[in-house]
């Protein structure tokens, strides 16, 4: 299986290698997780109190907010970052944050779009990603 990425051109899409982190529910990045930890901190959500940093994040869905760019700037700045993103919709807002990044001379996560079913049957392990949405996992 492939995966689409979703912010394309030369110096945009780095390989990326990180543990597998699903999310249960959408997040929110502006209010949700907390820019200097990497942790999330939205109290009702499943995965609270779980670091991002580092992480294959599959995210099901995001919460909106046009700080979203904001917040995940912040946390490529601070090093908590997730490794890649892995998002069932285009996120266009939080996505901005990743150019400015990259804009900037920052290390920015990868973005890739994968299906909800794909995405639901990822298993945990350890991920690595190339630039052309191909992956290969090792097991845990």
């Amino acid at each position: 299986m492939a995966m689409t990425p979703l912010l394309d051109g030369p110096g945009i899409i780095s390989p990326a290698c990180g543990p597998l982190l699903k999310l249960g529910a959408p997040l929110s990045f502006w209010g949700g997780v907390d820019p200097a930890t990497g942790r999330i901190i939205q109290v009702r959500h499943p995965e609270c109190g779980r670091s991002i940093a580092g992480v294959v994040l599959a995210l099901p869905a995001t919460i909106g907010s046009s700080s979203s760019a904001a917040v995940l700037l912040e946390l490529i700045r601070n090093g908590n970052a997730p490794a890649a993103l892995l998002l069932v919709e285009p996120d266009a807002i939080l996505l901005i944050g990743c150019v400015v990044a990259k804009e900037m001379g920052w290390p920015a996560p990868p973005a890739f779009q994968i299906t909800a079913e794909a995405q639901a049957a990822l298993t945990p392990g350890i991920y690595s990603f190339a630039a052309d949405g191909s992956f290969t996992k090792t097991d845990t």
